[in-house]
């Protein structure tokens, strides 16, 4: 039985506590948050106990945490969790900093400590489908990806303010998937970015409408779409182009349903919170994690993944704002 404590019991740590309730092979122990209230809530629902995060990092009855918290809280979390001989499962970004994320590969390695990050979309039905029918080779060698990532609409500018910008905050699960994708790591990172959607966004120095061009060292590419604004849904799609085929997942809709009249055919709308969308995919991220805690085997994707993703997103922002290709 894995002994769990969740830090962060805000959305993402309440969708991780449902999938931890309906497991046989963990527990949720404690959990924390900066809001009283929040914590108690959630651990009514666990029959977990309310600790601080101090308290759950040094309790002997904990095996592994969760850290859903605010990012700029991550590095001190993981480094004390590291020490503390704790298994840590960690959402994106681990750290706004790639040093810092190298800083903190170097804790965790000499700590010997399990470290899962939290690229949900890898473990998307359909998504993960895709990237084995890649590796069994079905459709030869990948030559083109393409990934759209879409939000029904963006979020507070308060939020835009602080989250470390749309290729940190938003293209870097894209940045993952393409890695995922491409079984292989871009060497060049070409970006272009507006404010369309709300020019309050372009005043806080962030762009809501980006594309991104990657190229790896055999020649391969991925061109990434982001947007904060679609007026249809979460546009969530991937599509796979290679010497023997194409392999595509498209969207998720609200039903199977199409209706056909004089003025058309007309499909059910997609799925319009990330949260549903990717219901299935929290889940098994969260099996993922506890099976290599059980079988002691290195979890996948890890913290080098996170620093991956992050020096791409650093890349883009780069490349952005000089106009020009940047060398990964």
């Amino acid at each position: 039985m894995i002994r769990v404590g969740i830090l962060g019991c805000g959305r993402i740590g309440q969708v991780h506590a449902r999938t931890l309730r309906a497991m046989d092979g963990a527990t949720v122990v404690a959990v924390s948050d900066h809001f009283p209230d929040a914590a108690e809530a959630l651990a009514k629902t666990c029959s977990a106990e309310v600790r601080s995060t101090e308290e759950i990092i040094a309790s002997d009855d904990v095996d592994a945490v969760i850290v859903g918290t605010p990012t700029d809280t991550h590095f001190a979390i993981i480094e004390a969790a590291a020490k503390a001989g704790k298994a840590i499962f960690c959402e994106k970004p681990v750290d706004m900093s790639a040093e810092n994320i190298r800083t903190l590969i170097s804790i965790v390695e000499y700590a010997g400590v399990a470290f899962f990050t939290a690229f949900n979309r890898r473990f998307d039905p359909n998504f993960a489908n895709v990237q084995q029918r890649i590796t069994a080779g079905e459709i030869g060698d990948v030559e083109i990806v393409t990934i759209l990532s879409r939000d029904p609409t963006p979020p507070p500018v308060s939020y835009i303010e602080s989250s470390g910008g749309l290729f940190r905050d938003m293209m870097i699960h894209d940045f993952d998937m393409a890695r995922f994708l491409l079984a292989e790591d871009p060497v060049s990172v070409y970006a272009v970015g507006s404010a369309l959607v709300d020019p309050e966004i372009g005043k806080a120095g962030d762009v809501d409408t980006a594309a991104v061009t990657l190229t790896t060292a055999s020649g391969k590419i991925c061109q990434i779409s982001n947007s904060r604004r679609a007026t249809y849904g979460y546009d969530q799609r991937i599509e796979v182009h290679g010497s023997g085929g194409m392999l595509r997942a498209a969207n998720v809709l609200e039903n199977t349903v199409d209706v056909a009249t004089a003025e058309g055919f007309r499909a059910a709308p997609t799925l319009n919170f990330f949260l549903e969308r990717y219901e299935a995919a929290y889940a098994n991220e969260m099996k993922a994690f506890i099976a290599h805690l059980s079988d002691a085997s290195v979890p996948v994707p890890g913290i080098k993944d996170g620093l991956q993703a992050q020096v791409l997103a650093d890349a883009a922002q780069q490349s952005l704002e000089t106009g020009q290709p940047v060398a990964v």
